[in-house]
């Protein structure tokens, strides 16, 4: 390797390295411990290990009780969360670090699972109810705003009236979902990198169900 190319590569090395102040919180939602790891409830989990494998990040620093880490996304410093706190508590862990990087809800985008949405597709949204969803609930309560941006992923409606929600978002995904869903991490991926980057529309137009 040339002195030129260690230059460069350092030089891209430093871009990416965090510095002033956090602008926006990325959060996946999803329950903390091996026996949830890749259940329907944990895809917002999965998004973030996607957006960390492109861009060489380690979710591991134990803060707002959550596994975090931060990156330059498009241009901005963002912190990047997966809560610890398990679904039903997710807005302890949101609001503290809203509270203590002092980001409006307008910058907290979070991604989480969808029953009415098939894997694969995914929906994002400027704003809304929290729409029966546990994580969602908590978030709203406890910061007192529905204006945050989210990113719906689906996983699929109960097979039929009488199985018991929980059962089936704690459930494992079909192997035949796999391909169609590792792509629609990638999209989810690419959503966020547009939103950060103030081109929500554009993302709406372009990957919305």
């Amino acid at each position: 390797m040339s002195v030129f190319d260690i230059f460069k590569k350092l030089e891209s090395e430093r871009s990416n390295v965090p510095s002033g102040a956090v602008e926006y919180i990325i959060c996946g939602l999803g329950n903390p411990g091996t026996q949830y790891e890749s259940t329907r409830h944990n895809i917002g989990f999965m998004v973030i290990d996607t957006l960390c494998e492109k861009y060489k990040l380690s979710c591991k620093k134990l803060k707002f009780k959550s596994l975090t880490c931060d990156a330059v996304i498009s241009g901005k410093r963002c912190l990047i969360m997966k809560p610890t706190t398990f679904m039903n508590n997710s807005g302890e862990a949101v609001t503290a670090a809203m509270e203590f990087y002092k980001i409006p809800p307008e910058h907290v985008i979070i991604v989480y699972d969808d029953i009415s949405l098939e894997p694969g597709r995914l929906r994002i949204r400027r704003k809304g109810s929290d729409g029966g969803h546990n994580g969602i609930k908590s978030i709203i309560y406890l910061s007192g705003k529905d204006t945050f941006p989210r990113i719906k992923m689906g996983v699929g409606a109960k097979p039929h009236p009488d199985y018991e929600l929980k059962d089936w978002v704690l459930g494992h995904f079909k192997k035949e979902d796999g391909e169609k869903l590792e792509q629609c991490f990638r999209n989810a991926v690419t959503c966020l990198e547009l939103m950060v980057a103030e081109k929500t529309d554009e993302a709406m137009n372009k990957y919305n169900s």
